[in-house]
Parts: structure tokens; C-alpha cells; sequence
């Protein structure tokens, strides 16, 4: 069945027709469009010129298997390298800001200790305020678009707040060396990269559980969220089963390990901030899901992860909401058994699940036809107003997000945001996206504008509406979209109603 073109690939496909230095003298097709709107984080005619040189199968290939290396455009990345998490290991950011807290506390004058204070809640929320431009940065610019969309993805899946204890200090190296190395790799060692992450373990209160005294909130969350999911089988038994093995797995700021017998030395581990401290840990045997597993130390969560990974229902649940985030809110059963299978083949290949459902028919059929959430909604929309001029004030998209409900890392419960269309499009949602169009519509919403009092925007105005519009976008609308945008009155005015669209909140 045939679908309506979204404004957006309508658009995207007019400039990349009129942009110089295309290689084809022909304008892309729908389909291109279509697929970089879903692939991505939203078209522009540099993103749809590359699919039309390279072609079809081999930006997906790229997309799929891209060099974690590359660098951002120059104007991103400098903004990146800015920033003092770019260049400063987690263990040293953490262990100053814990040192910076101990001391505002200690002090005696209340006056100066309250000064103190704040200024070690300024310099925390300027590490989350760094994690989330970085982020943003790398959401808008990068050529790796798809990587960029499954660190997303991945960090909700295994969602931490940053406003729990220390982890404003954390977000941003948990993004950047847990999630987004093993975003488009193996489920398995991602499952690990996170349980490895002080974020995790000061989020869901591991750093707490010890031999006689344990605290199950990971163990149960690791089952029932990151993994095999509620109804899957398991018992509350193999909840504090995990618990048990999970025992002396936490977090140690202390750079000197804690003194323990000649015989556990060797067991002892330490990364970072990342400790496995035998002093710890219950060394008793455990019978999980089915299991036997001899108490030997930090080889019997590899063991516990290996089982978890391998279950049926975690290739199931986690085929599921790869499709649910990339296809729609109800994927067929033929598609998640499709990937199940997949994902049960390949061991867990988050690469190959992907190429399943991005070839698959459902995947094809559902092109312009998925809601966007707001973080989609939000950067598809400052990607395609300015198609490659690099924001430098990242600050009104974080606005933008927060307002909309899905700020980054701001999700209290471990569940993650919802990726379904009913939690995003009631019409407390619409008011909002409106007046962020109207933000982005009249002028540059202060996107360009230099992070400093008193400094003026940069010119950087949205033109959307032009010669484009009259010979093709016209054409392919919703006749009633299109007399709403003929009533504008202005360019601010079209583009204000032109990102309120119905169409434009499809991808």
C-alpha cells in the first residue's frame, strides 16, 4: 500500500537536487529519504547525498559497521574537545568532585560551607550539562548517524539518573566508554560494559551488596529489564541468587586496595573506578536459573552474564524493542521471530538483528509512518533548519527535551523512557512542540549564540521555505497541510506550521 512522501524527505530530496557537488544529476528518491529519515536522526542533503553516491546498500553496511574513531566536523568536534570531560578520565573527574563534596562538608563556618556547597553542585551539573552537549553534538553532526541513535537507545535500555547520588560525575563516561563501544556489537559484552560501570552499580545500589548483607536491585533489574523480562520465568530465588554473585562488585574511590587475606589477593580486581572485592563476596555455590555455579569469584558473574545472554527471552524481549524503537509500536510476530532467531544465530549480534529488520518487508512498509518521540522530534528538526551549520549553544535543545519529558539521563526508573507513540502524543506534547517550532521558525532560538553573557546570536536564520516548496513540496502534502501553509503571512510564520506539521512528526 502506497504511503504520503513526509514533508521532510520532500524536503530533503529538493536540496540535495539543488545543492552543489551532487554526484547525480537526479533527485533522490522517496525511498532514500525515507530511509535516512528513519536511519538517522533526521534527513539532510548531505546525509541523502551520501546514500545517493554510495548507494542503498552500502551506507547501510557503513551505517552498521562504522569506524568509532571518526571525528565530528571540525566546528563539532572543537566544540567537543572543549569540553574538560573530553580529556579527563572518569576516576579523576569522580574522585575531585567527591574530594571537592567532602570538603564543603567538613567545613565549620556555615556561610562559607554553603558557598562551598554550591559550588560543588555547579561544577556537577556543568559535567552533566558537558555529557549532554557532547551527546548533542554527536546526534547532529556525526556521518555515524545510526551508532549515534543505538547509543541512545542502548543507554535507555539500561537507563541510569543523574540525579542519584554522584552521577552527575558519571553519565557522560557511561554513555561514552559503557554504551557507545558496544552499541552495534555484542549484547553480551555490552551487558558487561554496563554492569562494569561505577553509574550502574552507584544507580542500582550494587556498590552495596556484600556477603550477609545483600541489596537485590541490580540482580532483579539485570532480569528483568536489561535482560529476560517479567513473565520470562525466573523466580525470586534466582533473583537473590544473582544477588549472591554479584556480591563485592562495586565502586572504590579509594586508589589503594583494602587489605585482605594472602588468598583472595589474586581475586581481587580493580579498573578505574570498577572493584570486585573478594572481601566481599559470597563464595558460597549458587543455583541460578537452572545452573550450578561454584563460588570462585568474579568468574561467576562472567558465567551468570554468559546464561542471561544466551536465554531465549532475552534474544526475544531485546528483538522486540530494537524493533519497537526502529519500526513501530507493534511489530508483527513474524518479524520477532525473524530476529529472535537472529539474535539466538549470530550470539547476540546487535549489527546483524539490525540488518534483519532493516531488510525485512515490516521495515519497508513502515517508512514514514513511526511517531517521533521528542528527541527525534527536537533533532530532526534543528538538523534539517540549519543542514550542517554547527550549533554552538547546545543549551535550548537540553531545554527543549527536559520540557518535552525525555531529557537526557533524566529518566528516574531503570525502565527508560516509553517508545511507543501514546506516551509522546497527547496534547500537553503537541503545545509544547509548537512553541519549540515557533522557537525555531523566527529565528535561531538562541542555538548560535556563544555560551556567554550578553553575547548577540550569530546570524543563522532556517530557510525552509523556497523555490523548493513550489516545485515539489506542493505536490506531495496532505491538500489540508497544504492550505494551512499557504495562509502564512511570513517565512517565520510558514516555517513555524511547516515543523508543526502532521508530517513532519513522522519519520
Amino acid at each position: 500500500m502506497s504511503r504520503p512522501v513526509c514533508l521532510s524527505w520532500v524536503l530533503a530530496a529538493g536540496v540535495l537536487a539543488l545543492s552543489a557537488g551532487s554526484s547525480r544529476a537526479a533527485p533522490a528518491t522517496p525511498q532514500e529519504i525515507a530511509l535516512a529519515n528513519r536511519l538517522t536522526w533526521g534527513a539532510t542533503s548531505q546525509t541523502v547525498a551520501e546514500i545517493a553516491q554510495m548507494g542503498r546498500e552500502r551506507w547501510i553496511a557503513r551505517q552498521l559497521h562504522p569506524a568509532l574513531d571518526e571525528p565530528l566536523p571540525a566546528p563539532a568536534q572543537g566544540e567537543v574537545d572543549a569540553l574538560a570531560l573530553a580529556h579527563t578520565p572518569l576516576a579523576v573527574l569522580a574522585v575531585d568532585l567527591e574530594a571537592q563534596n567532602k570538603a564543603a562538608n567538613a567545613m565549620a563556618d556555615p556561610v562559607a560551607k554553603q558557598a562551598a556547597k554550591d559550588l560543588y553542585q555547579k561544577a556537577m551539573n556543568e559535567a552533566a550539562r558537558a555529557a549532554a552537549t557532547r551527546s548533542i553534538l554527536r546526534d547532529l553532526y556525526s556521518r555515524d548517524q545510526l551508532l549515534e541513535q543505538m547509543t541512545w537507545f542502548w543507554f535507555n535500555h539500561f537507563n541510569v539518573h543523574l540525579g542519584k547520588r554522584d552521577l552527575r560525575a558519571m553519565v557522560g563516561d557511561y554513555e561514552d566508554s559503557a554504551i557507545r563501544p558496544h552499541a552495534l556489537g555484542r549484547f553480551r559484552d555490552l551487558l558487561e560494559a554496563t554492569l562494569r560501570h561505577p553509574a550502574m552499580l552507584r544507580y542500582l545500589d550494587n556498590d552495596q551488596n556484600a556477603a550477609n548483607h545483600l541489596n537485590e536491585n541490580y540482580a532483579r533489574e539485570l532480569m528483568e529489564l536489561h535482560t529476560m523480562g517479567v513473565g520470562s520465568g525466573y523466580t525470586q530465588t534466582d533473583v537473590q541468587e544473582l544477588a549472591r554473585i554479584l556480591t563485592g562488585v562495586g565502586v572504590d574511590f579509594n586508589p589503594t586496595p583494602p587489605p585482605m587475606k594472602p588468598q583472595l589477593q589474586a581475586l581481587y580486581i580493580r579498573s578505574g573506578l570498577f572493584e570486585f572485592n573478594p572481601n566481599r563476596h559470597d563464595f558460597g555455590d549458587k543455583v541460578f536459573l537452572g545452573h550450578t555455579i561454584h563460588g570462585s569469584g568474579y568468574a561467576e558473574v562472567g558465567q551468570a552474564l554468559d546464561i542471561l545472554a544466551r536465554e531465549p527471552a532475552t534474544a526475544r524481549r531485546v528483538s522486540t524493542q530494537l524493533a519497537v524503537y526502529l519500526l513501530g509500536d507493534a511489530p508483527s510476530k513474524t518479524l520477532i521471530d525473524r530476529l529472535t532467531g537472529v539474535y539466538q544465530h549470530t550470539d547476540g549480534d546487535i549489527a546483524a538483528v539490525l540488518d534483519a529488520l532493516i531488510h525485512s518487508p515490516d521495515f519497508a512498509a513502515s517508512l514514514g509512518g513511526k511517531f517521533k518521540d521528542p528527541v527525534h522530534y527536537a533533532l530532526s528538526a534543528v538538523r534539517l533548519a540549519y543542514d550542517g551549520k554547527t550549533v554552538l549553544n547546545t543549551g535550548p535543545i537540553q531545554g527543549w527535551l527536559g520540557r518535552m519529558g525525555e531529557g537526557l539521563y533524566n529518566h528516574e526508573t531503570p525502565d527508560g523512557y516509553p517508545m511507543t507513540a501514546p506516551a509522546w502524543s497527547g496534547p500537553g506534547q503537541f503545545a509544547v512542540r509548537f512553541e519549540i517550532a515557533r522557537q525555531i521558525g523566527t529565528g535561531s532560538a538562541g542555538l548560535f549564540k556563544v555560551d556567554q553573557q550578553g553575547a548577540a546570536d550569530q546570524p543563522a536564520f532556517p530557510q525552509l521555505q523556497n523555490a523548493l516548496y513550489y516545485a515539489a513540496l506542493s505536490k506531495e502534502i496532505a491538500p489540508a497541510t497544504a492550505g494551512v501553509l499557504d495562509q502564512a503571512v511570513s517565512p517565520q510564520e510558514w516555517n513555524t506550521l511547516f515543523l508543526s506539521s502532521p508530517e513532519f512528526m513522522r519519520r
